[in-house]
């Protein structure tokens, strides 16, 4: 309870921030006309709904199975996930069109230090607020969490970027009056497309492996099944491993092989033992364990992982 309770803080926070950056910028922006600015006031849009549906998969992702969704709502959150990313692809078009506009018909720039500051603010808040949801994600395992996270991490970057091209302009009119520098504002947007673009797509991938069942990753599998053959002296094998993940809920199943003589109760013990290790190691995971005796056929499944045999 007290993790969901920090997940739906910093999900809220995340909401707020993002809802203040979107008035500051899209106000600077109008005021200086700068395309590069009201980008980032369009991608701080996409992070204040990304961050809402972030909200709305941790708060649903934690409820229990019922019986409509008999193993749980934790693909919710991979389902935020791809829509996050989606509408990320959508405002990186929308950024690269109205860049390529300015490109070819440009708009002089006035007050360009109001757009440098409030850039300066939103690098400084994301960073902060991305720090938390990273912080919170991975203690609590939550992708939603850490996509809203990178979300704004990313918004760092391109209003560093931003900035820079503004403080560019800036400078340029300074020293060299002359020259006609309005190029920089709408390349600086394109710019931030392209960053834009580059997480929407690691997004994506991340929330599909989920979406597909993919694998647990070798290292969490690995870890698994060495803890299985600790217990060589209880057992004779196992085979059919199998596993996946949902949002943070790892399900993992496989048989065990034992001696055909093992009582129902140390079986039974053995099955406890089993489930109780891997849930120490990976505490929101849904194990199933399938207790089957030795027929002596050693057949290619069962020889794969004989511990008795491959000793």
């Amino acid at each position: 309870m007290e993790k969901q309770k920090q997940k739906i803080f910093v999900a809220m926070l995340s909401v707020l921030s993002n809802s203040a950056l979107i008035i500051a910028k899209l106000v600077v922006g109008i005021l200086i006309s700068s395309v590069s600015v009201i980008s980032e006031a369009i991608h701080s849009g996409v992070d204040l709904l990304a961050s809402i549906i972030a909200l709305f998969a941790v708060k649903t992702s934690s409820q229990p199975a019922d019986r409509e969704h008999a193993f749980g709502h934790g693909k919710f959150e991979n389902l935020s996930g791809v829509v996050e990313a989606l509408l990320i692809f959508v405002a990186a078009g929308w950024i690269i069109f109205v860049s390529i506009k300015k490109l070819i018909t440009p708009q002089p720039m006035e007050a360009v230090g109001w757009g440098v500051a409030v850039m300066l603010a939103s690098s400084i808040v994301n960073i902060i607020v991305s720090q938390m949801l990273f912080k919170v994600g991975k203690e609590t395992d939550s992708i939603a969490l850490q996509a809203d996270a990178w979300h704004l991490r990313t918004d760092v970057f391109t209003s560093a970027g931003v900035m820079g091209g503004l403080g560019l302009f800036w400078l340029g009119k300074i020293l060299v009056p002359d020259v006609d520098l309005h190029w920089i504002d709408p390349v600086s947007a394109l710019l931030v497309a392209i960053l834009i673009l580059k997480a929407a797509y690691d997004l994506t991938k991340q929330s599909l492996q989920g979406l597909l069942d993919e694998s647990l990753p070798p290292d969490e599998e690995n870890w698994i099944k060495e803890r299985i053959k600790l217990l060589y002296h209880k057992i004779y094998g196992f085979h059919n491993f199998r596993t996946r993940k949902a949002g943070s809920t790892r399900f993992v199943e496989f048989h065990v092989v034992v001696n055909p003589e093992m009582s129902v109760q140390d079986s039974h013990d053995l099955n406890d033992k089993i489930v109780t290790d891997i849930k120490h190691r990976f505490p929101d995971s849904k194990i199933m364990v399938h207790i089957e005796p030795c027929n002596n056929l050693c057949e290619p499944k069962c020889l794969d992982t004989c511990l008795i045999y491959n000793r």
